[in-house]
């Protein structure tokens, strides 16, 4: 009898108990490059570590960023809102600590709150209680990390030696060891800066797939009907000065002037070369990402924290490993928007579980939050998935798309800026070509649609195709809904001006897209200047 009394006097305090929440992040850590996700890498068996905790967990088959390059995914993440209102669409963005939202939000809630490596938000994350991060994209061997408590803007510099994936995981078993607080729940973001290019790799991985031929995607070699005037140019005029390429198409930027130097090799040696190099220095990288997390992993386990604490495993954004002879991320194309999302917590996630919800950066606070007790913050966008994790069913006002928009017009990898929409089904992108803050399209704006039940590996633009002239209306007024509800029509953005300009895509503005496709093709870019 005085037992069950003393449970039944226990049961608040059980209610109470706030669940561990740990957020690892790695940089352009594609799904294609995660084992559960059963891509054409699957066989080479990269991540048994993080397959692991997904065979234990939910795989979220539908998670998408809404602006994938570092900054503006990161930023997303810490406020729960679209770039337009959180004011980091380009890696030149800000966020100081009264916007570090999320930390906010946990250190309100009781959590001791950490982040560690790869920080990429430019202000020190100062709303944490702990922190130590790489300025900016930082340094692979070797690295310097600045190290700072909660309110300190400057942060002192640390010098650490070793590969940057050993680092990161070093000083978050030292956070462990010697720094948590065992009487309270942590929020830690645990981020690596690998794998993000140039894929710089600790020696011991040297012999990693050494032998091994890395499957290549077919749209490497042929990219079909995917793509427009606006990725293309007119009758592909501009195919070597849009996207940087794997082979030598792209004549400014490629992987073959790294991996495949030999002037006397083919255009098709030097992509195959470029590609069976690149690819293994990039899995290379996750196979030390994958490691590292093993240790943190088999600490939690000896601690008995394993199953007390909310995990989730996810990249700040996909990343194209060759398909379409793409580099990078950027792009609204599925590589490079989806990210890999997956969550273990044994006590409510049912294992072995698998959703194709869709679910944007912006809902990922607000899910952590949920988990911590926090009502939805109403200046965040976003929204909590936790009850699809737990039950695997969506509920009907679920969000039925995920918004894109890439921002910075051929900067750094000649990527158009670009919209899209993307449901279940399909998808829709708008490539305006035109800088934030102007009205003028520099490349030629298109449309493109992907019926991906058909054409997943998006092969066939679909959108001067009569029959699908109805589903085309549809999404068009979807994404203008979109845009107006998350802020992103403000006419502060000149650019809008070229949007609203090619939205109708009559058969003027497909004249005028050819226009600037010639006159593209003639375009050189100005001399940057030499600093002095």
């Amino acid at each position: 009898m005085k037992s069950v009394l003393f449970f039944l006097l226990c049961l608040p305090l059980l209610a109470e108990q706030k669940p561990n929440i740990l957020f690892i992040m790695s940089d352009d850590h594609t799904s294609q490059a995660v084992g559960v996700y059963n891509s054409r890498l699957a066989k080479l068996n990269p991540t048994p570590t993080i397959d692991s905790i997904a065979q234990e967990g939910i795989i979220m088959t539908n998670a998408f960023c809404n602006n994938a390059i570092c900054t503006p995914s990161r930023a997303a993440i810490m406020t729960g809102q679209y770039s337009a209102v959180n004011g980091v669409t380009t890696l030149g963005g800000k966020l100081d600590s009264e916007h570090q939202y999320l930390a906010n939000e946990m250190k309100k809630a009781g959590y001791q709150t950490a982040v560690i490596g790869k920080w990429h938000l430019k202000h020190r994350p100062a709303a944490f209680d702990y922190y130590k991060v790489l300025p900016g994209q930082g340094k692979y061997f070797n690295p310097e990390f600045y190290e700072g408590k909660l309110g300190d803007t400057k942060g002192e510099k640390v010098k650490m030696e070793g590969h940057s994936s050993d680092c990161v995981a070093d000083s978050t078993l030292h956070w462990f060891k010697n720094i948590r607080k065992k009487d309270q729940a942590f929020f830690l973001k645990f981020h690596f800066k690998a794998p993000h290019d140039m894929f710089e790799y600790a020696p011991r991985y040297e012999s990693y797939l050494a032998d091994t031929h890395i499957p290549e995607p077919a749209s490497l070699w042929d990219n079909k009907n995917n793509g427009s005037i606006a990725t293309r140019g007119y009758q592909d005029e501009l195919i070597n000065k849009i996207g940087t390429s794997i082979g030598r198409r792209n004549h400014r930027r490629n992987y073959a002037k790294k991996w495949a130097k030999d002037p006397d090799l083919s255009n098709k040696q030097a992509k195959s070369q470029a590609y069976q190099s690149y690819l293994k220095a990039y899995l290379r990288c996750v196979k030390g990402v994958d490691d590292n997390l093993k240790r943190v992993i088999d600490y939690l386990k000896a601690e008995g924290l394993y199953d007390n604490t909310v995990i989730i495993y996810t990249g700040d954004q996909g990343f194209m490993l060759g398909e379409h002879d793409y580099q990078d991320k950027r792009w609204a194309y599925e590589e490079s928007m989806r990210m890999p999302f997956i969550v273990r917590y044994p006590k409510t996630i049912p294992a072995g579980s698998a959703s194709d919800a869709i679910i944007e950066n912006v809902d990922y606070p607000l899910t952590m939050l949920d988990y911590a007790g926090v009502a939805r913050p109403k200046y965040m966008q976003g929204y909590s998935f936790r009850s699809i994790l737990e039950s695997g069913v969506e509920s009907e006002n679920w969000k039925k798309a995920a918004y894109y928009h890439y921002w910075m017009h051929m900067a750094h990898h000649d990527n158009p800026a670009h919209i899209a929409i993307r449901t279940k089904r399909y998808k829709l992108i708008l490539f305006y070509g035109a800088k934030t803050d102007s009205d003028q399209a520099q490349t030629p704006p298109a449309w493109e649609l992907y019926d991906l039940s058909k054409d997943p590996k998006e092969s066939n633009n679909l959108y001067d195709n009569p029959e699908y002239q109805e589903i085309i209306n549809k999404l068009k007024a979807e994404l203008k809904d979109l845009r107006h509800k998350y802020k992103e029509d403000d006419p502060k953005f000149a650019c809008n001006k070229v949007i609203d300009e090619f939205w109708d895509y009559s058969s003027e503005d497909r004249q005028k897209a050819i226009e600037l496709s010639h006159a593209y093709k003639n375009y050189k870019a100005p001399l940057k200047k030499k600093k002095k």
